[in-house]
């Protein structure tokens, strides 16, 4: 990949160590700037706060609010951050919240490696980022 994703800060929110680390490690071996993790909404919403990150990649089933109400909450108070939704929920009920919630994509697991670096490619290049 010739595009430098590095000036991208990005969040991951998994209440599952080896989720986040897969997913740190898929994205950061493509030249991503991962700035922050967090294993629950309320520890990512801080992060947010901290880092305004461009992206943040979140699972859908955590402790305290759901990936769901998360997405929601980022996307109300940070116009310029978008979110895609990773989930091994994969019912159409699940993927329809996501999006209806500000979602930008939903990425089945186990994740892919390709369709993860596309997702997250395609809305940093599309996207009018500072």
């Amino acid at each position: 990949m010739t595009d430098d994703f590095s000036k991208f800060r990005i969040v991951i929110v998994d209440d599952s160590d080896f989720s986040r680390s897969k997913i740190r490690s898929i994205l950061t071996q493509h030249g991503f700037n991962i700035v922050g993790e967090a294993s629950n909404g309320n520890e990512a919403l801080r992060i947010v706060k901290d880092k305004k990150p461009h992206l943040v990649i979140v699972d859908v089933v955590m402790p305290e609010f759901s990936g769901i109400e998360l997405t929601e909450k980022i996307l109300s108070t940070s116009t310029n951050t978008g979110v895609i939704v990773v989930s091994s929920l994969t019912q159409e009920q699940v993927v329809m919240q996501a999006i209806a919630a500000g979602a930008l994509d939903f990425i089945a697991k186990p994740l892919v490696e390709t369709q993860l670096v596309e997702s997250v490619s395609k809305y940093l290049l599309t996207s009018a980022h500072d």
